[in-house]
């Protein structure tokens, strides 16, 4: 048994660090222990998860060999005081800060390296969300030499570039590590390139959907949003999982900004985000699903697909509230949640795509099905989509009911994935050399890069007039107009190519 009694108090001091978004904020984990009634105390606005680790530190301890202070009291402190904290992370800090404290320790390397990782009964450290946002705000903070966290998030970690990941499987190997008994090889600082996986799903099994088709095409290539409106069983679907198999390869900088939501939200699959996201939530997720939120204040589903794709099936059968909060994040490209004493913002640039049907029963318009719904009752169902949020989408289709031709055996393949994306990437090309994607252009640069001969001036105007189209209408219809003349390699926009758009904004309708 240690004698720490007849020592003079030691505070034992680590570091760490906390998520906060999809960045983190550094923390001190501190940790006194001196006479008094016996027991934990936690200090810094902890959460539950947080002042369950006396419990885990304690079963720790005692079967990696070390003694817990149970006549003595422990009092744990995480600076800065006014930071909220939030999870398990905290249980390898605050368990060599005790060992340091109580003197059953020396370690030398400890004020050189983060600490983070969760603590499971045996000594095991288990893995934590958000170590890349932990380890690339320790790299830029330049005040250590590595990050000792879990085996499974180093490599993670590592991608952050600023320190090397040191993985630790158990709470023995990071002390030994700490007091300099034994070395860890450690994961490099930088990781490797990120390499998309190939997509299984490919367009040439889309049939006799060429319209659709097309307007796949425009969104992935100018990011567009999409409506597809269609009878069930047309393909609404099918093509909606298929765009994101022609969508440019994420950089890297996109992938680990992507990888960061994924770590932090807990769905982090590898260590690298490499291909575009692809989320599709049921129409039962509530608003803070999909927009973020909660008591944690976790990424929501727009969030996860940032820099890829949502998918929303069934559109109208979603919660109004969770549609209209939409609107704001597809003009900012970020969510914003506040929660007391803080605000937090999540990135949430992703191209949208929706589908859904004609009517409740799904057969209006089609020929050969007979349409059970009332004139009022079909109307009633449209107008759950809001005009503001339907304004939108650039392109809305109809995609009709697949006829037997097109399925049968022999029939002709539709065009590939592979020269689809071909396509879209000479298109993104262009657009990169003007800053930003023909879905953004905005003010100047709309009129810079978008400027409409007088014929498809004098057009648009007749168009708007007839079809009584917004502002916000006329501005997507101007930019995907320009996307049109892209993907045709035309440097001017064309009266052709604005009628092609606005023949996608109104075909929706009736």
């Amino acid at each position: 048994m240690y004698a720490a009694r007849r020592l003079p108090p030691v505070i034992g001091l680590c570091h760490s660090a906390a998520p906060l978004g999809v960045s983190a904020r550094l923390v001190e984990v501190e940790v006194d222990v001196r006479d008094g009634k016996a027991g934990v105390a936690f200090a810094g606005l902890p959460d539950k998860a947080v002042r369950e680790a006396g419990d885990r530190v304690k079963a720790a301890l005692r079967n990696s060999g070390y003694e817990f202070p149970y006549q003595q009291r422990v009092v744990v402190n995480l600076a800065p005081g006014d930071l909220r904290k939030e999870g398990s992370a905290f249980d390898l800090p605050i368990a060599v800060a005790l060992l340091l404290a109580t003197r059953q320790i020396r370690a030398p390397r400890v004020a050189d390296h983060l600490l983070v990782g969760e603590l499971a009964l045996d000594g095991r450290i288990r893995p934590v969300r958000g170590a890349l946002c932990m380890a690339d705000r320790a790299g830029r903070a330049g005040r250590w030499r590595g990050i000792l966290l879990p085996e499974q998030n180093a490599g993670e970690a590592a991608l952050a570039g600023g320190l090397p990941a040191y993985p630790v499987a158990t709470l023995a190997d990071a002390i030994r590590f700490l007091a300099g008994a034994t070395e860890i090889r450690p994961f490099p600082a930088g990781g490797g390139e990120p390499a998309s996986p190939p997509f299984a799903a490919d367009f040439s099994e889309v049939r006799g959907q060429e319209s659709a088709l097309r307007a796949a095409v425009l969104a992935a290539a100018g990011g567009h949003n999409l409506l597809l409106l269609g009878p069930p069983g047309s393909g609404k679907t099918m093509i909606a999982e298929r765009i994101p198999g022609i969508l440019p390869p994420l950089a890297r900088a996109e992938a680990i900004e992507a990888t960061k939501i994924h770590s932090v939200a807990g769905t982090l699959r590898g260590a690298f985000v490499a291909a575009p996201p692809f989320r599709s939530p049921h129409h039962t997720v509530s608003a803070e699903g999909l927009l973020g939120g909660g008591p944690r204040a976790s990424p929501g589903e727009i969030t996860l697909a940032h820099r890829g794709l949502l998918f929303l099936d069934e559109l109208p059968e979603f919660e109004r509230r969770s549609l209209e909060g939409l609107r704001e994040p597809l003009e900012r490209g970020e969510v914003s949640i506040v929660r007391a004493g803080y605000r937090v913002r999540f990135p949430s640039r992703f191209l949208l795509v929706a589908a859904m049907n004609p009517c409740r029963c799904g057969n209006h318009g089609v020929p050969d099905r007979e349409c059970r719904c009332s004139p009022r009752e079909v109307e009633r169902y449209r107008n759950r989509i809001s005009g503001p949020l339907l304004d939108r989408f650039d392109l809305q289709v109809r995609v009709p009911a697949v006829r037997a031709a097109d399925l049968a055996r022999g029939a002709r393949e539709g065009s590939s994935s592979t020269d689809l994306r071909a396509a879209v990437l000479e298109a993104r090309r262009v657009q990169a050399s003007r800053g930003a994607l023909n879905g953004a252009l905005d003010g100047r640069a709309l009129d810079l890069h978008a400027a409409l001969e007088r014929d498809a001036e004098s057009f648009l105007a007749r168009a708007a007039e007839r079809f009584g189209l917004s502002a916000r209408a006329h501005v997507r219809i101007r930019r995907l107009a320009r996307t049109v003349a892209d993907l045709e390699g035309s440097v001017p926009v064309l009266l052709r190519h604005l009628q092609e758009a606005v023949s996608y904004r109104v075909r929706g309708e009736g």
